[in-house]
């Protein structure tokens, strides 16, 4: 069914997901969430199909992340539904980290937030020339989540840090040097690498799979966190937002001040979050155990001011001018932070 938020489709031996919300960018409902996740149960199942691939309709991106506008108004109403929201992403996005079959994520253009989540988890992640990556939730008084705080401590030296704490979006390169990523295809030829998916014999194994994506595979051009990364490394290291601030002043070029103007800008509470979790996430032993924090973090969001605040500020009025309380991150109390540290109850994983 063309119109609907999602189109699943069996072609050949592959089983293809196709986001299909192109005018908001392909962000996720709850009911986008649920037909992917029996989509991929169904898939999994089915002794015909050898591969999955998920792709977005449109020109402009792969996923935008998950319907903040819904979130906010959910979290207004107190309806729940935010609540389910995380949830069931959470565990979709599990869902896609252990699958038992080849999952290729074409994450063309704009792939955000909930995009990560439904592609950087999978044992194939392709970006383009036109993929502009991103989480970019300290911007909107939120914490990066589906699992980002399990993927990005695994990014090279400190590059993670700086992704989850800015928030900037980066291209095919850095997203390949981040390891959030794996392969730069040219977007003109992504059909024909579902064509040729959809023709493996059933039962190929990934390396089959890869082997048809390396054919198409092309230089992803010069990194910008690599040519910054000794950079990145000194000034993230730290454990409090306040000392990499500090870090960041007293370092040369545009990259560093760059950086330091963003993180100015972004919600103060949800940097010292952010950092905590991400630190949290580079000593867990599991993306289950990341993604069980991360949701009790964001259960909490609920009830925090930045939340309403930045989503006003970016999707609502647009001002792009959110006014954070507390308005520094040297007003942010320790014991706010402790209250986004509890357990999620029920517990995402039992």
């Amino acid at each position: 069914m063309q119109d609907s938020e999602v189109i699943i489709e069996r072609r050949g031996t592959a089983g293809i997901i196709r986001l299909n919300r192109p005018r908001a960018l392909n962000s996720l409902t709850l009911a986008m969430i649920r037909t992917i996740t029996e989509a991929l149960d169904g898939f999994a199942r089915d002794a015909e199909v050898t591969t999955v691939v998920a792709t977005g309709e449109g020109e402009r991106g792969f996923c935008a992340g998950g319907d903040i506008r819904a979130l906010h108004e959910s979290a207004r109403a107190g309806d729940g539904l935010a609540g389910t929201f995380w949830r069931e992403e959470f565990r979709l996005n599990h869902m896609i980290a252990v699958y038992p079959k080849p999952y290729v994520a074409l994450m063309d253009g704009i792939t955000m937030g909930g995009g990560v989540g439904l592609s950087s988890h999978g044992r194939h992640r392709i970006v383009t020339e036109r993929t502009r990556l991103a989480m970019p939730e300290t911007g909107i008084g939120y914490v990066p989540d589906v699992g980002a705080t399990w993927l990005l401590p695994k990014a090279p030296g400190e590059a993670g840090t700086w992704l989850g704490l800015t928030g900037l979006d980066i291209g095919a390169a850095d997203a390949i040097y981040a390891r959030l990523a794996d392969l730069q295809i040219a977007s003109s030829r992504l059909g024909e690498v579902i064509e040729r998916l959809s023709g493996l014999p059933r039962g190929s194994s990934s390396g089959d799979v890869d082997s048809v994506l390396q054919v198409y595979a092309e230089p992803p051009g010069e990194s910008r966190l690599r040519q910054n990364a000794t950079m990145i490394d000194r000034a993230f290291r730290f454990d409090s937002v306040e000392e990499i601030l500090a870090a960041l002043d007293v370092e040369d070029g545009e990259f560093a001040a760059e950086t330091r103007r963003v993180l100015l800008a972004r919600s103060p509470t949800s940097l010292k979050l952010a950092l905590q979790l991400l630190r949290a996430g580079r000593s867990s032993g599991s993306l289950a155990e990341c993604l069980g924090r991360e949701l009790g973090a964001c259960l909490e969001m609920l009830d925090n001011p930045d939340f309403f605040e930045g989503i006003r500020a970016a999707v609502i009025d647009k001002d792009r001018n959110p006014k954070w309380s507390p308005a520094s991150v040297e007003a942010v109390k320790a014991e706010t932070i402790a209250k986004f540290l509890k357990p999620a109850e029920p517990p995402l994983f039992l």
